[in-house]
């Protein structure tokens, strides 16, 4: 039989009305495998940038661990253990680490990007005579001599299908002259025509 003063004993009062403004299983769920999403992201990241990710010490211990375990069915468990220490996270803790992230993502892509015009400026050295004169007009303090040897070996290489040793060679030496550039400040009339002496010096 109805209790006639079923809503006056507060049955009916809020506590329906919280539990229906809680999350849904569905995004329980969605929220559950995005936080194990970004714990295995973590796991896959370098070790040494891991520790410098601002995050609980549990957490971070959690992942460092997985990441040692090499055995398949031993990983599994310490992926599904990260996944628990992501959830006790909130989400500041979150927000933060997925902000570290994308920081490494900008990073990677300047870092790529910068490889490239190495890459490019060494095919220009191959491809151009004109390119080598370009370069030792901005870096005399080269070795014009071994340069020569490098390229004209970098050349042989291609044509015969040979191991690139000189080829390496050379981007190694650009890397090593866009690393002094970055050691000291640029001049303003450097500045002005970054875009042309990234595509160009790098």
């Amino acid at each position: 039989m109805p209790n006639a003063n079923r809503g006056a004993v507060g049955f009916q009062s809020s506590e329906f009305e919280q539990e229906y403004e809680r999350p849904s299983k569905t995004e329980m769920k969605r929220q559950s495998d995005a936080l194990q999403a970004l714990g295995a992201e973590l796991v896959e990241a370098p070790r040494d940038r891991v520790k410098r990710v601002p995050m609980p010490d549990d957490v971070k211990e959690a992942i460092l661990t997985c990441q040692s375990i090499t055995n398949h069915e031993g990983r599994r468990r310490a992926m599904q253990f990260v996944g628990k220490k992501m959830r006790t996270l909130d989400e500041e803790e979150v927000a933060l680490i997925q902000r570290t992230i994308e920081g490494w993502k900008g990073a990677s892509k300047a870092d790529t990007a910068a490889m490239h015009a190495l890459e490019r400026r060494r095919d220009k050295l191959l491809a151009d005579d004109n390119a080598l004169t370009t370069l030792l007009a901005e870096n005399p303090e080269l070795d014009v001599q071994h340069l020569r040897t490098l390229i004209r070996n970098a050349r042989k290489e291609q044509a015969e299908n040979k191991p690139p040793k000189a080829y390496r060679e050379i981007f190694q030496i650009l890397k090593q002259i866009e690393a002094k550039k970055k050691a000291k400040p640029a001049d303003g009339d450097d500045d002005a025509d970054d875009e042309d002496s990234e595509q160009d010096d790098e």
